[in-house]
């Protein structure tokens, strides 16, 4: 498939950073693409939080009416498909997919997120997102007060052990292998009451995806009802070192604080480029993004 017309903006990916510039974006009578493979990141949660009027709703309930509500402004269109290159410029960019689509654009608006690299822990990835997560103010609530586990080491494990004692006192630190803390941090652990397990674990044991046993390689088992992880992350939006984006020092998409890439006409929002992983704060940003593309285009 291919189109000879020009878009204003082409937004790869339509979740809900995506989906937020776009609205904005038709509202303000742009030609707007948005091209998606409906992979979202947050696809095996079973609930959203945190974001006002949609709490504890699933996530791809809140996806379906943001399209709908997009799709009906005429000039914003949609492609299910995957972006799997971007070449050009500003004013002059061509996105391909992966079935041979070719579109171009003024403007690019990244909206791709990223995906995890999660352990190779059997059972790990059936409960991940569901009893296995990576944020207590996303889903703590739902396991406050509940015996919790943290999959971390060192600084990290220090630093989530914290913040996780103000949902739960029942707290452990699975460090898989030997740990990384300091003499000091032990010591702060043992005050707070933190329990460290080393054991290297050998599955996980779930109903559902509802985590009902630790089990590791000498043995031993354990059961917390919920377990934390932050996990490594790459990229999904494509051609990013051929444009010249710049990542930062965790690995996300660098922007300014009006969602611009180092490279000129080309913007992010949304889990690529934030730490914030939440779905209220990937529609702020995506809003945000389409005012100053808006703003840009007049230019």
């Amino acid at each position: 498939m291919q189109t000879n017309e020009t878009a204003d903006v082409i937004v790869i990916g339509g979740s809900y950073a995506g989906l937020s510039a776009a609205l904005g974006l038709g509202r303000s009578l742009r030609k707007t693409l948005v091209i998606d493979n409906g992979l979202p990141c947050n696809r095996t949660a079973p609930h959203s939080h945190n974001f006002l009027t949609q709490d504890g709703v699933e996530p791809s309930v809140i996806t379906a009416i943001g399209k709908a509500q997009v799709a009906k402004y005429p000039t914003v269109s949609f492609v299910d498909d995957t972006a799997v290159s971007i070449g050009g410029s500003d004013n002059n960019f061509l996105v391909e997919t992966s079935t041979g689509g070719s579109f171009s654009a003024r403007k690019i608006m990244l909206a791709t997120g990223i995906l995890d690299q999660l352990p190779a822990i059997k059972g790990f990835r059936e409960c991940w997102g569901k009893s296995v997560i990576h944020c207590p103010f996303c889903h703590g609530y739902e396991y406050h007060s509940r015996p919790t586990g943290l999959l971390m080491n060192g600084d990290h494990a220090m630093e989530m052990g914290n913040m996780i004692s103000n949902w739960s006192g029942d707290i452990t630190i699975y460090t898989n292998g030997p740990c990384s803390f300091t003499p000091s941090q032990l010591e702060i652990l043992q005050q707070k009451k933190i329990r460290v397990n080393v054991n290297r674990i050998s599955q996980l044991v779930h109903l559902d995806g509802q985590l009902q046993e630790i089990q590791f390689e000498n043995g031993d088992k354990d059961s917390p009802e919920v377990l934390y992880h932050r996990p490594l992350f790459e990229q999904k939006a494509p051609s990013l070192a051929s444009l010249g984006c710049e990542l930062d020092t965790a690995g996300y998409i660098r922007t300014d604080e009006f969602q611009r890439t180092t490279v000129p006409g080309i913007y992010a929002a949304g889990d690529n480029s934030s730490g914030f992983r939440a779905v209220s704060m990937a529609v702020a940003n995506g809003s945000k993004t389409a005012g100053m593309l808006v703003r840009e285009l007049l230019q």
